[in-house]
């Protein structure tokens, strides 16, 4: 079973050109190589339904908005999150990510991070069903980012990035097809934004972020006879954090996404490729109405909302609920979360409840730690 799910998963990774699905003609999911790119690292933002691009800045900010570093109060912080994937289906695929920033002064910051994703050991199979072997692939990216205040409210950063895709080592999965290694560049571009708003019980802090991530290159399975779209993604959302009295604050946030991909056609009988598409073309494509109608782009939003409740900035409770349509994927679900932070580090873990009764994130952990580098200078001192 699990060999016959992985094969599946390549095959489905391997481009949006391809795609075809006459049963359904109203189900057409946008599929992107490098799919890895778009799984939600820590368990901070997963817990509130993959919210992220507006809440308040954390060491995992690379991934939802690095803008938000600028605004970082620690000079420097680093933390790790771990996600066992597909648990109900495979025992040993996983994404592990490490991030990490350092302030310049009070108003710019530089920032990193590292993503790898496993999908396990395969072993490989021909078409009568001999062993071929086993492979181990993955796909890894890492990337770099800076970050500037340009007002005491306002701040932007770029971020460049380079990816890493390898299905097959360069081997035959299930066909006499060769897989090999993809790799290319891309960039991020985002902002954010923050004012204090003051209320009866004290100063509340309203936000709004905007990301455009993974803006790059196409990447290729087979040395560039068919390439495909990485999951270029804008993402804007919002962050309104209340104080109820000295210790206890509630913060309400809500993000909405759309892939900049153009949406597959194949599955209407439209011929056309989308391999000659470049990537940049690409993105202005994915505004465009195609055969299925406004309605169609509609549905290729989804969106997030979630709730965080502080106590004393250092207990934490979370919820949320992640959308997408049925037509464009079907990840539907709810998500919960708790945190504890003390002076030099935070443990934060998240928990999906998927809606769908298919769904085979369901039940899915995710965990993060992260470190105070600068507390733990002090400690020392």
């Amino acid at each position: 079973m699990k060999k016959v799910f992985v094969t599946l998963l390549v095959v489905a990774c391997m481009g949006v050109g391809n795609f075809a699905q006459a049963e359904a003609p109203l189900s057409n999911p946008i599929l992107t190589g490098v799919p890895a790119l778009t799984i939600a690292p820590d368990a901070r933002a997963t817990g509130m339904g993959d919210v992220g691009v507006a809440t308040t800045p954390d060491v995992n900010s690379q991934y939802w908005n690095p803008a938000k570093y600028a605004f970082m109060e620690s000079p420097f912080g680093a933390g790790l999150s771990y996600t066992p994937w597909l648990r109900k289906l495979v025992p040993d695929i996983y994404l592990a990510y490490l991030s990490g920033y350092y302030k310049l002064g009070e108003r710019q910051a530089i920032s990193t991070s590292v993503r790898y994703f496993s999908m396990g050991n395969i072993e490989k199979v021909d078409w009568f069903g001999n062993g071929q072997g086993s492979v181990q692939p993955n796909e890894w990216a890492i990337d770099l980012a800076y970050s500037m205040q340009l007002s005491s409210k306002l701040s932007a950063s770029v971020a460049l990035r380079y990816v890493v895709t390898d299905l097959g080592n360069g081997s035959a999965i299930g066909s006499s097809s060769l897989y090999y290694a993809g790799s290319t560049g891309a960039a991020d571009v985002s902002v954010y934004y923050k004012t204090p708003i003051t209320i009866e019980s004290g100063e509340s802090k309203l936000a709004l972020g905007l990301c455009v991530s993974n803006i790059g290159g196409k990447v290729s399975y087979d040395k560039g006879q068919n390439t495909n779209f990485i999951p270029t993604n804008l993402r804007i959302g919002g962050s309104y954090e209340i104080p109820m009295d000295a210790y206890n604050k509630i913060s309400i946030n809500a993000d909405i996404n759309k892939l900049l991909v153009p949406t597959p056609t194949a599955i209407y009988g439209d011929p056309v490729t989308l391999n000659s598409i470049s990537s940049i073309d690409g993105i202005f494509k994915s505004f465009e109405v195609g055969p299925g109608g406004v309605a169609e782009k509609i549905r290729e939003i989804g969106w997030g909302s979630g709730l965080e409740y502080a106590y004393n900035n250092q207990f934490f409770v979370r919820g949320g609920y992640r959308h997408e349509s049925q037509f464009k994927g079907n990840r539907k679900c709810f998500s919960a979360g708790a945190g504890f932070k003390l002076n030099i580090f935070q443990l934060d873990v998240s928990y999906i409840i998927a809606v769908t009764p298919t769904n085979p994130l369901d039940q899915t952990f995710r965990f993060s730690l992260s470190f105070d580098m600068f507390g733990i200078k002090n400690l020392a001192d």
